[in-house]
């Protein structure tokens, strides 16, 4: 179905290939899995699939690839639509109507479907996303995770032979995510469509992956089974991290699996206490920010009901629920930039001291110092022509950082390399997630609010912005991240809070929290139970002291 020949993309600004000499052929029916640390090329080589690369994005391709019997370089992208059908990154960079069912039936429109097909197809597809009851919403009005249901469905009215994912879960909260990859390996096993998808949260995904397609970052490309790729491979998801780590073989891709080979490691680990994932304070936690009875309404319509929240210095709280549970609109109102129909906001001096401050009754530069908000969206945030020019406004809007440290250097810790003249537009979506991160760090607000922050961060990124989070939360700052990933949760939140239809319906410590809910525990605390273990690194802290190491450990 898709064929590469000595495959060769180089970039007219880039000093090496981004891919080099890769020879790939996925047959009809495979779901490959496509892998790798940010920025190592994932994108090109899915974009290469319809013709993208080099179209649309420049560069220069040497050799061939076929697709259904066509060569995109002969084909443009039009010429494939009716084969091969692509979701992007960001979903709103492919709206092009108004609302869900526009949206859905847009496709076919082109492609001169007759009306009663696409009418039977758009109703087919409302169904298999959960989409009907938001069938004459208004686009920009959903929520993350909604946008990108109504993009992945917008592909698949037009039953394509291919369709290339590029992160498709990246919004979701657990359950959606669940729904759509259950509703693309239908599309695998009953139609026989070919899927290539990329996506850093390999804990969703590789249980259904057919094939792994591995790039390492030196432009080669490396294929084949799961198990025998992620045996050796840089990038893994938790669950063969634990396997890696307890020296099984063969190597677990599924908590079921991973469960049945973990009976024996459960009982060694039997009395066992795992370290704190997180240092403790070593005084008490101040409070930076409260907000009394907060409510947010859109249109009438309530988003956030009579929230009361309470942040406190060297505190990392993981703000978690399902898609439009109201968890942006809240984030937005304790900033002070979003609506706020009723209710109080009041945060701390610089100095933490005994005169609040309401971030709505400040200026813009007033409230960056106060509260930061790293949007979902980043490019939100992002307006001049280069990195040097983003990061140079930054460091003169808050003279440097009042601690010291420029946003060229924590854009270089949580992602390095991305070079000064790379137009903010160009980057990938977890260089851009870097980019404001580092911009809005650099103003060093006491109360720090990331929406979504791991969405397009591979593992090796995702640790590095704990390292940033933990030091934050060292210098007395409160951290609050809106996230559906409960892997990065279990490792760098002290405290959860769950909301749901606007309000909070669960607020703890994350062990009790996320592990009483089937739905947010992470892999290692699913495969352990009913031992309290969280993270990988836990189990590595302990299993040599409790004899767990071994091929039948």
């Amino acid at each position: 179905m898709i064929t590469f020949d000595e495959v060769t993309v180089q970039y007219d600004d880039a000093d090496e290939p981004v891919l080099r000499d890769v020879n790939l052929t996925v047959e009809e029916g495979e779901l490959c899995l496509v892998v790798g640390h940010t920025g190592v090329g994932k994108s090109t080589l899915l974009g290469a699939v319809n013709g993208l690369v080099p179209h649309f994005t420049g560069g220069t391709l040497f050799g061939s690839v076929v697709v259904d019997g066509r060569n995109t370089a002969e084909h443009p992208p039009r010429e494939l639509a009716d084969v091969v059908g692509v979701v992007g990154q960001d979903p709103l960079d492919g709206f092009v109507t108004d609302t869900v069912e526009e949206e859905l039936a847009y496709a076919m429109e082109q492609l001169a479907v007759p009306p009663a097909t696409m009418r039977k197809r758009v109703e087919e597809t409302l169904d298999l996303l959960g989409l009907a009851d938001l069938r004459h919403r208004a686009l920009h009005e959903l929520s993350g995770g909604q946008q990108q249901r109504v993009a992945i469905g917008s592909v698949l009215t037009a039953h394509p032979r291919v369709l290339v994912l590029d992160e498709p879960t990246s919004a979701l909260d657990p359950t959606a995510a669940e729904e759509v990859l259950a509703a693309v390996t239908r599309l695998v096993h009953d139609l026989g469509v070919t899927v290539l998808l990329a996506e850093h949260r390999l804990e969703r995904v590789v249980q259904y992956a057919d094939r792994v397609i591995h790039l390492p970052g030196d432009g080669l490309v490396v294929s084949g089974p799961p198990a025998e790729i992620f045996r050796t491979s840089s990038i893994a998801p938790p669950v063969v991290e634990l396997g890696r780590t307890a020296g099984w073989s063969p190597l677990p891709l599924s908590i079921r699996d991973a469960r049945r080979a973990a009976a024996p490691l459960r009982a060694r680990l039997a009395g066992r206490t795992p370290p704190p994932v997180r240092r403790a304070p070593t005084a008490a936690l101040p409070e930076l920010l409260t907000a009394r009875g907060v409510t947010v309404a859109y249109h009438g319509v309530p988003a956030v009901r009579e929230v009361d929240l309470a942040l406190h210095g060297g505190e990392v709280t993981a703000l978690m629920g399902r898609n439009g549970s109201g968890k942006s609109s809240l984030l937005w109102a304790l900033q002070g930039s979003g609506p706020r129909k009723a209710g109080t906001v009041a945060v701390g001096g610089p100095d933490g001291g005994t005169k609040p401050r309401d971030p709505q009754k400040l200026s813009a530069a007033q409230a960056r110092q106060l509260v930061g908000l790293v949007p979902q969206t980043p490019t939100d945030l992002l307006y001049l022509e280069s990195v040097r020019q983003e990061l140079d406004q930054a460091d003169a809007e808050s003279g440097i950082g009042a601690d010291g440290i420029r946003a060229r250097t924590i854009l270089d810790r949580l992602t390095p390399g991305i070079p000064d003249a790379t137009h903010p537009r160009d980057l990938s979506e977890g260089q851009k997630l870097a980019l404001v991160l580092a911009i809005q760090l650099t103003a060093a607000p006491r109360v720090l609010l990331l929406d979504e922050p791991t969405r397009g961060l591979d593992y090796r990124a995702k640790s590095q912005l704990i390292g940033i989070v933990d030091d934050l939360a060292a210098e007395g700052r409160a951290v609050v991240i809106s996230t559906h990933d409960v892997e990065f949760v279990a490792r760098a939140a002290d405290r959860v809070v769950v909301m749901a239809e606007g309000d909070i319906v669960a607020d703890g410590p994350t062990t009790e929290v996320i592990v009483a809910s089937p739905v947010f525990a992470p892999q290692t605390a699913k495969i352990l139970a009913p031992l309290p273990f969280l993270t990988i690194g836990q189990l590595a802290a302990v299993l040599p002291a409790a004899g767990g190491t071994g091929p039948h450990a």
